[in-house]
């Protein structure tokens, strides 16, 4: 492909960001520059650890993978191991990766790879700010330098899903995101040419729900066998007592991944199946149609005794602000699903042999 978006994510790896980052893999218009890791859904070293086994299962060694900040700018570290597994992937196992960590730290890399590359790089967050927050601190023309920049965070139209305000990522360092939104702001305000954040906040991920029959899609795509389609069909656990069977090493892993977050929100969340937020930021990183949104002012509570973390979307206008973000407010997630089972499960038939 001719126009190629090259990306860096900013990842803490959990399930759906292992999702993410097998999407990046699988899409021709992507040019996966690099990986960084934050804590989040788990420790920013088990991150480092997860990312670099997913990228060697989907055959990318090439990229290379850095270790960001380990704990938030100030509050304590929270980790969701109930939502992720104690090491973050689910019921899946990797084997430990072989490539090294990158000598750069996260945020080094960062801003190195924007100043390498002025108006070339699209960064996508999927995990708190903090490295992000770090990066804009120390190199104030950030907004300039990238390409562009999605973020999955966020709520800000529906309820949380870690309070009743507050999305996990902003939930996690609100501080960080407090300085990514006014910087970015602020840049937008001195420089109109410099694109708004395109930010995907539960309002759209949690549209986009990963449910059996697109695992056994997906598994029929890479050409695996057997793919539990009975199972499956049935709206059933097909592995409670075991682990998946399938022959593509891909469609394993994301078997048993997904298996413990399908169990997971059908415990609290009423269905059997998953959202898997951050693929669908990546997917609209790599193109804007897939989302419509809406330019807004966005501030985020670090200081409420009920809301700290809760991303404050001005939709009146009351606080006579310019847009800092511009909001998804719908998706296409017919269209995202359709790339999703094609990408992946092309990429998984290319791993096959």
């Amino acid at each position: 492909m001719t126009d190629r978006s090259a990306l860096i994510l900013d990842v803490d790896t959990g399930i759906d960001d292992s999702l993410a980052l097998l999407y990046a893999a699988a899409s021709p218009d992507a040019e996966l520059v690099a990986v960084t890791c934050v804590s989040g859904n788990i420790e920013a070293r088990q991150v480092a650890i997860n990312s670099r086994a997913i990228l060697e299962l989907a055959g990318r060694v090439d990229v290379e993978v850095a270790l960001g900040r380990e704990v938030p700018l100030i509050r304590s570290l929270e980790t969701t191991p109930e939502t992720h597994g104690p090491q973050g992937l689910g019921h899946a196992e990797l084997p430990p990766p072989g490539q090294p960590l990158s000598s750069r730290h996260a945020v080094d890399l960062i801003i190195d790879e924007a100043r390498l590359r002025p108006g070339e790089i699209t960064l996508v967050t999927l995990g708190p700010l903090t490295n992000l927050a770090l990066a804009v601190m120390r190199e104030p023309d950030l907004p300039r330098l990238l390409r562009g920049y999605t973020l999955m965070g966020g709520a800000y139209g529906v309820s949380g899903n870690t309070t009743p305000t507050t999305e996990w990522n902003i939930h996690c360092d609100p501080e960080a995101a407090a300085i990514v939104f006014r910087a970015w702001g602020d840049a937008v305000a001195a420089d109109p040419t410099i694109p708004r954040p395109v930010a995907l906040g539960l309002d759209v991920t949690e549209q986009a729900r990963v449910l059996p029959e697109d695992v056994v899609r997906l598994a029929r795509r890479a050409g695996s066998t057997p793919d539990d389609s009975i199972a499956l069909a049935r709206g059933e656990d097909p592995m409670l007592a075991t682990r998946s069977v399938a022959s593509n090493p891909i469609v394993r892993y994301i078997a048993d991944a997904l298996r413990f977050y399908m169990e997971f929100h059908a415990r609290y969340d009423g269905f059997y199946g998953a959202f898997i937020h951050d693929p669908l930021a990546v997917a609209a990183a790599l193109d804007r149609g897939l989302v419509t949104t809406e330019p807004l002012h966005v501030d985020v509570e670090t200081r409420g005794a009920l809301t700290t973390g809760m991303t404050v979307a001005d939709r009146r206008k009351l606080t006579g602000k310019p847009p800092n973000l511009d909001v998804a407010v719908s998706a296409n997630i017919t269209e995202f699903m359709n790339r999703l089972v094609e990408r992946v499960g092309g990429l998984a038939a290319a791993r096959s042999t």
